[in-house]
């Protein structure tokens, strides 16, 4: 049996995430009270319902039992993957603003940007039990794509997610080690690699001809090799390694190219860059 959680802040992607998941194959719940996951799971897979996805959200009966719930799933042998979207208040905002709708916990004297701090509040506990994503600055589409690879099949126990971001659009939400590679030569100012990325061949070659680059990346290298091994026996599932430089284009999506490609034979590896989708999205028009 495969069991999908999906749970997260109202207007931070959740229904794009169950459609997602209905679209490949999985039987989906939505808004399962916290206390009847475990006889509702059992009832489907009895009646040959085997891969499941349930979304559980703040509005929940006894969201604290959340935890030991999935305890019990697991004990029984159920494989269980957690997602938990998340966004800042300045995109929930907007995006209520946007559709008009009102927030679910949105009552008679509280503001809906108290709304959203509250649903935070109450959803603290779940977002640590699972892999987090930050949906602020991501189209559907990109969201979708995100959703796809982590439900794909893995090579370990725990996914090795490569994000590079640019810090002047703050720090993703769901980084759990975030590196700075801000003090690093940077390509947009040499002649012609302004408009590349980090994927392009001159800025690999102008990139890989700096000796302090190379001594950041094999420090970063041994770092991960080292420390690993221990968040795997910490029972993660996913962790998520955040490279910041200040535009989130060369010099950060060049280190998680190559982190990627330095952990891939021995990790599952996924790798992000928020700020050239935040750039194919903006030439899309979206």
């Amino acid at each position: 049996m495969e069991l999908v959680l999906v749970s997260g802040l109202s207007g931070s992607g959740k229904s794009i995430a169950l459609e997602v998941l209905e679209d490949s194959g999985y039987y989906c719940v939505d808004n399962l009270p916290a206390t009847l996951l475990l006889d509702v799971v059992k009832f489907l897979n009895d009646g040959g319902q085997g891969r499941i996805a349930v979304s559980v959200d703040a509005r929940s009966v006894a969201l604290s039992s959340l935890p030991q719930h999935l305890a019990a799933l697991k004990a029984l042998g159920a494989q269980t993957k957690v997602l938990f979207l998340e966004a800042s208040a300045a995109a929930l905002l907007r995006r209520f603003s946007e559709t008009r709708r009102s927030h679910p916990l949105a009552i008679a004297g509280l503001t809906l940007n108290e709304a959203i701090e509250r649903e935070r509040v109450l959803l603290a506990g779940v977002s640590e039990l699972g892999h987090r994503i930050d949906t602020s600055d991501l189209q559907p589409k990109v969201l979708r794509n995100w959703i796809k690879d982590l439900l794909g099949p893995g090579g370990g126990s725990l996914t090795l997610l490569f994000e590079s971001f640019a810090f002047r659009d703050g720090i993703p939400l769901d980084a759990d080690w975030v590196v700075d590679a801000r003090m690093l030569p940077n390509p947009h100012y040499e002649p012609g690699l302004a408009s590349l990325t980090g994927r392009d061949a001159p800025v690999i070659e102008y990139l890989e001809s700096q000796e302090k680059v190379g001594e950041f990346l094999e420090d970063l290298r041994a770092f991960l090799a080292r420390w690993l091994p221990e968040a795997r026996r910490d029972n993660r599932n996913y962790l998520t390694v955040a490279i910041g430089c200040t535009g989130g284009r060369h010099r950060s999506v060049y280190l998680a190219e190559r982190l990627a490609r330095a952990f891939a034979a021995d990790w599952r590896v996924l790798v992000r860059h928020r700020g050239l989708a935040a750039a194919v999205a903006a030439a899309d028009g979206g």
